[in-house]
């Protein structure tokens, strides 16, 4: 896990704190940024046995665990579908997340971006008039249910919104942090190598649907699709798979279409309740 990379508490101590910037006063748009931690992590683990970096790693999940549960309160209060992008950097999730937005149209939705330090993400998905909060980790390689709960207070989400969480690029830590989600959707760039999934099944295993995307590429890359495939399902059987190109809008239709029969099914689940 990572109670030694600066994310952890206890023994692990890691100095980091935060603040809230002030609201730069656009009528759609929201410039919080919520920061956990700048410049060295300062970690300090001498002399802590493997078994005391065990218990803490269970005291940190522990801990995580009833922040996420009280953030999917809040959603189900609401109606709300959130949804937990991941990836490694550089698989297209940013530009994916802009081009959904847009093909989402009036849709009420908002935006978690996280990373460990800039808001250059975040300011592009304020430019497609959305709502976003930028949370930077610091030398933390995720988002955690604290930090996430910290930006649901500043997004005032709608009834009926779509929220995406977009974690910070790492396909390790992520998949053990639950955030209050309804899922996670790990997004593969097809220029990333088909063994990707084999290679961090965890993650793989954690989500409800794997987006290929960049598939405008694969011509150029010798890649195997079906191999792609192939091992997210040796992963993950009952993983829903999308072959997508943001820049060329292949696959959006499919992808827009799950989230909004996601959105309207958890609605329905509401309602009976």
């Amino acid at each position: 896990m990572c109670t030694v990379c600066g994310c952890g508490d206890g023994e692990v101590k890691s100095h980091s704190h935060h603040h809230h910037e002030h609201d730069h006063g656009h009528p759609h748009d929201h410039h919080h940024g919520l920061h956990f931690g700048h410049g060295p992590a300062g970690v300090e683990v001498a002399g802590v046995s493997q078994e005391r970096l065990i218990e803490i790693e269970t005291d940190i999940l522990s801990k995580n665990d009833r922040y996420a549960a009280a953030n999917r309160v809040v959603l189900a209060n609401l109606g709300a579908f959130a949804v937990n992008l991941v990836s490694s950097p550089g698989s297209g999730k940013t530009t994916l997340l802009c081009k959904t937005i847009e093909a989402l149209g009036d849709q009420p939705l908002a935006v978690i971006e996280g990373d460990q330090q800039t808001e250059n993400d975040a300011d592009r998905i304020r430019s497609t008039g959305a709502s976003a909060v930028q949370v930077n980790t610091g030398k933390g390689c995720h988002l955690d249910g604290h930090m996430v709960g910290h930006a649901m207070e500043h997004l005032n989400l709608s009834q009926g919104a779509l929220l995406f969480i977009e974690n910070v690029g790492n396909l390790v830590c992520p998949a053990a942090f639950d955030l209050g989600e309804d899922c996670k959707v790990a997004i593969l760039s097809v220029t990333e190598g088909e063994d990707k999934p084999l290679k961090y099944p965890d993650m793989f295993t954690a989500s409800r649907l794997a987006i290929l995307n960049k598939v405008d590429l694969a011509p150029h890359c010798d890649v195997d699709m079906e191999l792609y495939e192939t091992n997210l399902r040796r992963i993950n059987p009952n993983i829903k798979i999308l072959r997508v190109s943001a820049r060329t809008g292949e696959g959006m239709e499919a992808w827009v279409r799950w989230l909004r029969q996601n959105l309207a099914q958890k609605q329905e689940v509401q309602a009976a309740e």
